[in-house]
């Protein structure tokens, strides 16, 4: 499965604010994230746009790189193995 990363992006920053450089590098995650075919074995459903927005939606404020962190660390407790996916740094821009 493939995510449409131009699209993520753009729905990513209408959604939860946030800069070019911060949305872009979740986008990164999100794409090697459903690559994995990880998330899809866990949960039992493909990694989609409104799977990821839903998602992100239920964590605290923040931008959209503290969100999917918040996200991935949920996923991480409750199967393992997420850590690689989470957002350490990206550019502000």
């Amino acid at each position: 499965m493939s995510l449409d990363p131009g699209r993520l992006e753009l729905r990513l920053r209408d959604t939860f604010g946030g800069t070019t450089g911060e949305s872009r590098v979740v986008v990164r995650q999100a794409v090697d994230l459903a690559d994995s075919g990880r998330y899809e074995a866990d949960v039992g459903v493909a990694l989609s746009i409104d799977v990821i927005l839903d998602e992100l939606a239920d964590a605290p404020d923040g931008t959209p790189a503290d969100r999917w962190n918040w996200w991935i660390g949920a996923l991480e407790v409750a199967y393992g193995g997420y850590g690689q996916f989470g957002v350490r740094r990206f550019r502000p821009d």
